[in-house]
């Protein structure tokens, strides 16, 4: 039996644990938390930061690991490459891993192979940033290099946002020592999924995405479809191929998110790893009908395997819909939730998860981490699914103190 190790363990992991521990694998997981969700599904757990290289190489070496996994945490991808590398292991290596998480390296690779990028800077000090925001003369964003779940994102319109965002938004990046900043990107944002099999990228889900009003950094809606009466997911799927294949990334999942202004698609970010929230456990494998997790673990172990034949025609009827929940209340405490179970047996629904219980002081969400849940919805267009929004909200209750 062959022992691989997982690097995180939150609930967001406990799929790809759950797939592993399903192909028959020993494993080992390390994460911050001694009581992580995923050490349930675990045969070795131990307590350790997932961004403490040294201190995950320790244990991958003392349990004699085949195998390092991670999936859906950027800040787990360079200790995943780092503890592979150093132990021979197959590998993205440090190099990739440093392209696919930090922001300024993005930027640079899209500029140096000449894709599609927006004005950008590199600024250790605030006087940097508000000068290239005065030589920009256009609305800017600024970006911790290195971090995820969008903390820290801040949309720059006025010098004085500057002042207000700039030293949380350095202090989001791991060495807290630059940020980026960039012109802001207008016009509808898509994410991308897709699989490296035997060194050739290909582009499995494609979502149009939606954010609350109060916070337009944050996602509260990504649609799922194969294609797109509006926008051109074709032209899309070609350039994000492009994109990824380029880079010379030997295997893995992917993940990207794009803006299209005045017909162009503007790479935001890419990641080697998941989609989170599911996407890449289940949502792609509902919207492909392929099982990516295993090509990937397959391809980790350099098994010999072959891209599978997608049915196309099968591809084209389904749709599916990642919600993210709010609620019209700010600034109370909960004393009960009702109404779940009466969601989840709603037909549509495939999943539903809250992250708020009674005792909570209800807030809204500043970042990706702290929206109050989701829910995702199969349906057969999506009008379909947006009326499933409806139903949802008028089962679910949230009673105060």
């Amino acid at each position: 039996m062959k022992r691989v190790m997982v690097i995180a363990g939150g609930k967001w992991q406990v799929p790809l644990l759950k797939k592993l521990k399903c192909m028959g694998f020993e494993i080992v997981c390390s994460n911050l938390y001694p009581d992580s969700v995923g050490f349930q599904y675990a045969d070795y757990c131990e307590v350790a930061d997932v961004r403490d290289w040294d201190k995950n190489l320790d244990i991958a070496k003392k349990y004699k690991v085949d195998a390092v996994f991670t999936d859906q945490s950027d800040i787990a991808v360079p200790t995943a490459a780092y503890v592979s590398e150093q132990l021979g292991l197959r590998t993205i290596g440090i190099k990739l891993a440093e392209l696919f998480t930090n922001k300024y390296c993005m930027r640079e690779y899209l500029k140096e192979n000449t894709f599609p990028y927006p004005e950008f800077k590199i600024c250790k000090e605030l006087n940097e940033a508000k000068q290239f925001f005065i030589d920009l003369k256009h609305d800017a964003i600024i970006k911790p290099l290195d971090s995820q779940s969008s903390r820290g994102i801040y949309e720059i319109h006025v010098l004085e946002d500057l002042d207000r965002y700039f030293d949380n938004t350095k202090s989001n990046s791991k060495d807290q020592s630059s940020v980026l900043i960039e012109r802001y990107v207008q016009g509808t944002e898509f994410t991308v999924d897709g699989i490296v099999v035997d060194g050739k990228h290909h582009t499995l889900a494609i979502s149009e995405k939606s954010h609350y009003d109060f916070n337009q950094n944050v996602a509260d809606a990504l649609y799922f479809s194969y294609s797109n009466d509006t926008y051109d997911y074709n032209a899309l799927r070609k350039l994000n191929d492009e994109i990824i294949q380029s880079t010379g990334l030997p295997f893995g999942l992917t993940h990207a998110e794009y803006k299209l202004e005045n017909g162009t698609f503007y790479l935001i970010e890419m990641a080697a790893r998941g989609g989170g929230t599911k996407i890449s456990s289940d949502i792609v494998p509902y919207m492909t009908g392929i099982d990516n997790y295993a090509l990937w673990i397959h391809s980790v172990l350099d098994d010999k395997i072959e891209y599978p034949i997608i049915d196309l025609e099968e591809m084209k009827k389904r749709y599916m819909v990642l919600q993210f929940l709010d609620y019209p209340v700010e600034g109370r405490k909960i004393k009960e939730i009702c109404g779940v179970e009466d969601i989840k047996a709603l037909e549509q629904i495939y999943d539903f998860g809250l992250n708020i219980q009674a005792g909570d002081v209800l807030k809204k969400a500043t970042d990706d981490s702290n929206r109050i849940g989701y829910y995702i919805a199969k349906g057969s267009s999506v009008e379909d699914l947006k009326e499933i929004k409806t139903k949802v909200m008028e089962r679910l209750s949230i009673r105060f103190e």
